[in-house]
């Protein structure tokens, strides 16, 4: 296995204030004439910060478009509507600007700066994106970000579901980097172990819940940190490995299935406490954080639908070919379903 190049954010900026710097950040690179996009809602909320540091460096923004479809033919038709004179796009939002305007850049070869106004997940820093193909919710390969620009006095305004979101994404590495392992172990594939290391030292905010609430401005600007690692992991490997295994083969399953899906995260946050069990794996770490972060009492307000939980958790294995987890296990189904009916807090979140 020879080394591959990987790129990695050469624009990294997480702290408060940040967005009114934006300008300074763009001419410091050359970067005069910009296309940008937004989430719906998200232009009146970051508008002061942003416009007067754009106009302050002379900024032009040559395209601009509010995100409320993330259909991938219009996203190739609109990065082919983009004037030639620009020299970076820059998503500001949740996700589907921030993956709309990624993939508008990789068709381009163009430079992408993502500046998320919330931290749900972990996309805004991977080198792939969440569009629709076909009608069908898929992960596509497009290009890791050049830069990074998180303002966290606007993600601190972000609605509590998103940072819970990004609390059960953050946790899922536990289980999904067991899964690639154990995957590595069978002789299934590679396993990369500078990538792996990088997922694992994106778990360090585990540490830091007895110290820190998830209200708090530091907790925050850790999840930030986590989930940017979480990102450069998956460039390193070259697969969403590092970051996705079990517990996301449920979470895209759950999206076909539940009659009212959740936030990824939270989907994903769920099916980790299961899958760390299932996994004989850090069971009591990650239970111990989904307790403390108060994630579970959050899903517990809201809990899924059992039959609909099941009939997904019989589609995961299928989601992707050729992939082993710890769902591929013959008896893990059993056991899933013996868990649910057995455990307190899955009583509560599941019924």
């Amino acid at each position: 296995m020879y080394n591959n190049e990987i790129n990695i954010p050469s624009l990294l900026k997480i702290g408060s204030g940040k967005i009114a710097k934006i300008g300074k950040y763009l001419i410091d690179r050359n970067y005069t004439k910009i296309a940008l996009f937004f989430s719906d809602g998200i232009e009146g909320l970051v508008a002061d910060k942003l416009y007067p540091g754009l106009e302050k460096y002379n900024i032009s923004i040559v395209h601009k478009d509010i995100i409320s479809d993330i259909n991938i033919e219009n996203a190739v038709h609109t990065a082919f509507k983009i004037p030639s004179e620009t020299k970076v796009l820059l998503g500001i939002g949740g996700g589907k600007a921030l993956d709309y305007g990624k993939y508008c850049a990789h068709i381009l070869k163009l430079p992408y700066i993502t500046v998320p106004t919330s931290v749900s997940n972990d996309g805004f820093c991977s080198p792939n994106t969440s569009l629709l193909v076909a009608g069908k919710r898929k992960s596509v390969k497009s290009t890791i970000p050049y830069g990074v620009v998180a303002d966290i006095d606007v993600i601190e305004t972000a609605p509590k579901s998103s940072l819970y979101s990004g609390i059960g994404d953050t946790i899922s590495k536990i289980t999904a980097l067991w899964d690639w392992k154990q995957s590595f172990v069978k002789g299934f594939e590679y396993f990369n172990d500078f990538a792996g290391l990088m997922a694992y030292n994106s778990l360090d905010i585990i540490y830091l819940c007895d110290k820190l609430k998830p209200e708090d401005h530091e907790f925050k600007y850790r999840m930030v940190n986590s989930l940017v690692l979480s990102g450069i992991a998956m460039e390193i490997a070259g697969s969403s490995r590092p970051a996705s295994g079990s517990e996301h083969l449920i979470s895209h399953a759950l999206d076909n299935v539940l009659t009212d899906s959740k936030m990824h995260g939270l989907q994903v946050g769920i099916a980790t406490y299961l899958c760390s069990f299932l996994q004989n794996n850090q069971h009591e770490k990650v239970k111990d954080f989904l307790l403390k972060t108060g994630f579970l009492n959050f899903i517990e307000k809201d809990p899924v639908n059992k039959n609909e939980f099941i009939k997904a958790l019989q589609l995961a294995p299928s989601i992707k070919q050729n992939y082993y987890t710890v769902l591929s296990e013959k008896d893990s189904f059993d056991k899933a379903i013996n868990f649910i009916e057995t455990d307190s807090i899955l009583k509560q979140i599941i019924k």
